[in-house]
C-alpha cells in the first residue's frame, strides 16, 4: 500500500489547526490565525516524526503531552497557570467531542472491527486505507461544525437559565406566579415617574385574570383613545406608556400598577416597590420556558433571604 506522507501531514496539520480554533471558539479567545496555524504545524510534526528513529518517544503519552502543551502556549501564550491549563483542557475536551462523534458515527453507520482500527490507525499515526481516510475527511467538518454549533447551543441556555427568576404578582384577591427573563434589552419606563415596566404573558394564567383586565389588553387603543371605559378601579392604576419596536416609530402600551410585585432569585426575593405590568396575549417564549420578561432595574429593589422568611 502506498503511504503519500504529505497528504497525510497536510491533513493532520489542518486537522490540529481546526482543534485549535474551535478550542478558542469555545474559550472566547481573540487569536490570529497565524498563531493558530503554528500551534497546528507543532501537532503535525509528530506524523513526520513517525518514519524516524525518534518515533519510539514520540509515539509515547508523555510526548503527546508535551506537545499539546507547546501548541497551546503558542497560540494562547502564558498569563497564569489558569488561563493555561482551561486552554489545555478545552484542547482536548474539543479534540474528544470531535473523535467521539466520528467514531459513534462510524459505528452507527457500519459496525466493522477491520474498518475501526483503520480509522483508529489513520488518527493517530495517518496511515489507513482510502475508505477510512475518506471517512474522516468527509466527517471532521461535520462533525466540527457540529461540535461548534452545540457548544453554542449549550452556552446560550446557560446564559438563558443563569437570567431566569421566579416573579409573583398581586392584582386585587388574585395571586400570580410565573417563571420569567431578566433581559437587559428592556429600558421601557413611565416618562412621568421613570418606573420600570415589566411585560407579562396571560397565555398560562388567562383563565384568572379578571374580565377588566382582559379588555385593556384586548382594546388597548380604544382605551387610550378613550373610545372604550374603563372601570374607575382599573383606571386609577393603568398608566399609558410610550413604546418603542421595530419597524414603528411610537407606540402606546398600557401598564398597570399591581398591589404587590415579588421577585425570587438565587435564594433571595426581591420587592419591587415600584414596578408597572404591561400584559399581552402573545406568547414571550418560543419554548415556554419563560412568561414575563423583566425589567433589570426591578432587580436593584430590597432583598430578603429566603433563610430569613423561614425563620
Amino acid at each position: 500500500m502506498a503511504i503519500y506522507l504529505d497528504v497525510i501531514w497536510l491533513l493532520n496539520f489542518l486537522f490540529d489547526s481546526l482543534l485549535l480554533y474551535l478550542t478558542a471558539i469555545v474559550l472566547k479567545r481573540q487569536v490570529p490565525l497565524w498563531r493558530v496555524s503554528i500551534g497546528g504545524l507543532i501537532g503535525s510534526l509528530i506524523i513526520l516524526f513517525a518514519i524516524t528513529p525518534f518515533s519510539v518517544y514520540t509515539s509515547h503519552p508523555i510526548s503527546k503531552l508535551l506537545f499539546s502543551v507547546v501548541m497551546i502556549l503558542t497560540v494562547f501564550g502564558y498569563k497564569k497557570f489558569r488561563y493555561f491549563f482551561s486552554g489545555l483542557m478545552t484542547f482536548y475536551f474539543a479534540t474528544f467531542l470531535i473523535g467521539g462523534t466520528l467514531i459513534g458515527a462510524h459505528y452507527f453507520v457500519q459496525f466493522d472491527f477491520e474498518m475501526s482500527s483503520s480509522v483508529l490507525l489513520a488518527s493517530v499515526k495517518g496511515f489507513g486505507d482510502p475508505i477510512s481516510w475518506f471517512f474522516v475527511m468527509l466527517g471532521f467538518p461535520l462533525a466540527w461544525h457540529f461540535s461548534k454549533r452545540n457548544v453554542e447551543s449549550i452556552e446560550m441556555t446557560k446564559i438563558k437559565y443563569d437570567q431566569m427568576v421566579q416573579v409573583s404578582f398581586r392584582l386585587g384577591n388574585k395571586k400570580f406566579s410565573i417563571r420569567g427573563l431578566v433581559d437587559s434589552g428592556n429600558q421601557v419606563y413611565d416618562p412621568i415617574s421613570r418606573v420600570p415596566v415589566m411585560f407579562v404573558s396571560l397565555h398560562k394564567i388567562i383563565a384568572d385574570i379578571p374580565n377588566d383586565l382582559l379588555m385593556l389588553t384586548e382594546n388597548a387603543e380604544a382605551v387610550i383613545y378613550g373610545t372604550e371605559k374603563v372601570s374607575e378601579e382599573w383606571e386609577s392604576k393603568m398608566r399609558i406608556i410610550p413604546y418603542k419596536v421595530v419597524g414603528k416609530e411610537h407606540q402606546l402600551i398600557i401598564a398597570v400598577k399591581p398591589e404587590e410585585l415579588l421577585i425570587e432569585r438565587e435564594g433571595e426575593l426581591i420587592v419591587v416597590e415600584k414596578g408597572l405590568i404591561s400584559f399581552t396575549k402573545q406568547p414571550l417564549s418560543s419554548d415556554n420556558s419563560f412568561d414575563c420578561i423583566v425589567h433589570p432595574k426591578m432587580l436593584t429593589g430590597k432583598k430578603i433571604l429566603q433563610s430569613e422568611l423561614v425563620s
